[in-house]
C-alpha cells in the first residue's frame, strides 16, 4: 500500500483559508491596513497593522461581488470612527 498522496482536487477542509490573491495594503488618515480576501468572494479581513493592539475587522458582502478601493477605504474611515482614542477598540 503506498502512503504517497494521490493526485486530485483537495477536499474542502484541506484548501487554506484565503485566497491566493495578495493582500493589499491601504493606509487611511495615517493608519496601516493589510486587507486580505477570503476563501470566498466579497469576504474580507482588515488588519489594523498601526493599532495600539493586534486588532482588526471583516467584512462579507451577501451579493459577494468585489469592494473596489473607495469602498475598503470608507470601510475603514467607518471602523476607525468607532475606535475608542483611550483604549484603542471600539467604543462600547
Amino acid at each position: 500500500m503506498s502512503t504517497e498522496p494521490e493526485p486530485g482536487l483537495a477536499p474542502e477542509h484541506a484548501k487554506p483559508r484565503y485566497a491566493t490573491v495578495d493582500p493589499i495594503m491601504m493606509t487611511v488618515d495615517g493608519q496601516d491596513f493589510r486587507i486580505r480576501e477570503r476563501g470566498k468572494p466579497g469576504e474580507y479581513d482588515f488588519d489594523w497593522l498601526s493599532g495600539p493592539h493586534h486588532y482588526g475587522f471583516g467584512l462579507s458582502r451577501a451579493d459577494g461581488s468585489a469592494m473596489s478601493l473607495p469602498e475598503m477605504e470608507e470601510a475603514i474611515r467607518n471602523f476607525l470612527a468607532g475606535i475608542d482614542p483611550a483604549t484603542g477598540y471600539l467604543q462600547e
